[in-house]
């Protein structure tokens, strides 16, 4: 992502919707922050995916000690970039540990000042799945990506060697999984109670939605204009006159408008049962369910206009197929992936003990 998209960004206040207002950050439902990805996503999903992860991870950065924030949040733009799989070698020193290994699929990290990443640390308790923060300077990046999909998302490897780490920029990742009481947080709105599986996959599956509703947009422009070439008969027809043509326009918004809604649904419900009360775990499994059945719909829409362009639809600067490649490339996301999540919410139902994480 070129950094005068990033700058324009910062320069919008966006990066601050979720940020703590102790940190002169703007503090919005999580609902909220879904659409402003949707809206980036339907221009350019690239950088709606950095934008999400980047800004989406300010509700992790607020459950790390208060020393941590402080470091964070001096700067009051501050980037995140992210790799949540426990990866490196964690060795302890006096205050902390020295941490060196190799992070995959680290979106934004050319525009990052900081990166959260996974790891087992060496607790008192035992060895823990853990989170740390780690700033630029200390972490090279290693130039692979090359995909045909969210090409400008930027998602290196990054490269650590003897990084130290210090105790207070530590956080367990069993802190983030589960859901915490509103007595553990520093900050009143429940966005920053949220469980990792409720929040993380709703701002993936954003870029999908508003990918979808940008292909559509870009699909409908370009038909308006377009004639067949007639190659064989009924040249220069508005192509806009076929019936197959309107029949797939209104699928798509049909699958995109339900898309959107049960995406912002859930997390609205959540949000408000958080204020009264707790998610349950059928709470909890509802939205994984509308995480992925949402991005599901979404994909179909893009699709159904990806399929109608015609031939001029297969040129890498085409936005509908754009839209397509960067689509599929986000519905890959392991935590997306509908047949693993409908396994979990089908067994549930059916009253077992349901494999997967929510």
């Amino acid at each position: 992502m070129p950094t005068e998209s990033a700058a324009a960004l910062r320069e919008a206040g966006l990066f601050r919707v979720l940020q703590p207002r102790a940190f002169a950050g703007y503090e919005q439902d999580y609902d909220v922050f879904l659409e402003v990805v949707m809206e980036l996503a339907a221009a350019c999903a690239s950088t709606a995916w950095v934008y999400a992860i980047a800004a989406g991870q300010h509700v992790i950065a607020a459950n790390f000690p208060p020393a941590a924030q402080e470091e964070i949040w001096s700067d009051r733009d501050a980037i995140t970039c992210g790799s949540y799989l426990p990866q490196g070698e964690a060795v302890p020193v006096p205050g902390g540990v020295r941490l060196t290994g190799k992070w995959s699929f680290v979106s934004g990290c050319d525009i990052a000042d900081w990166a959260i990443i996974g790891t087992v640390m060496p607790l008192a308790e035992g060895p823990q799945p853990c989170f740390v923060l780690v700033p630029r300077a200390d972490f090279a990046i290693d130039d692979n990506w090359h995909t045909v999909g969210l090409a400008a998302t930027g998602s290196k490897n990054i490269l650590l060697k003897a990084a130290f780490v210090p105790d207070h920029r530590v956080l367990p990742v069993a802190r983030m999984t589960r859901l915490r009481s509103a007595t553990e947080c520093a900050y009143q709105n429940p966005s920053y109670r949220l469980p990792m599986l409720s929040f993380v996959p709703s701002a993936l599956g954003a870029t999908v939605l508003g990918a979808a509703r940008g292909a559509i947009a870009d699909f409908i422009t370009a038909t308006r204009a377009r004639t067949t070439r007639g190659g064989l008969s009924q040249g220069q027809s508005p192509v806009a006159g076929y019936a197959g043509v309107q029949m797939r326009i209104a699928e798509a918004l049909a699958a995109s408008d339900a898309a959107e809604t049960i995406m912002l649904r859930d997390m609205k419900q959540a949000l408000a049962t958080l204020r009264s009360g707790r998610l349950s775990p059928e709470d909890r499994i509802a939205m994984r369910r509308g995480q992925a059945f949402s991005v599901r719909l979404a994909l179909q829409a893009v699709e159904l206009v990806a399929n109608a362009t015609g031939v001029s639809g297969i040129f890498s600067d085409n936005p509908v197929h754009r839209a397509f490649r960067d689509a599929v490339a986000a519905s890959r996301h392991i935590s997306l992936n509908w047949d693993a999540v409908a396994t979990l919410v089908g067994a549930h139902a059916l009253g077992l003990e349901p494999k997967g994480n929510y």
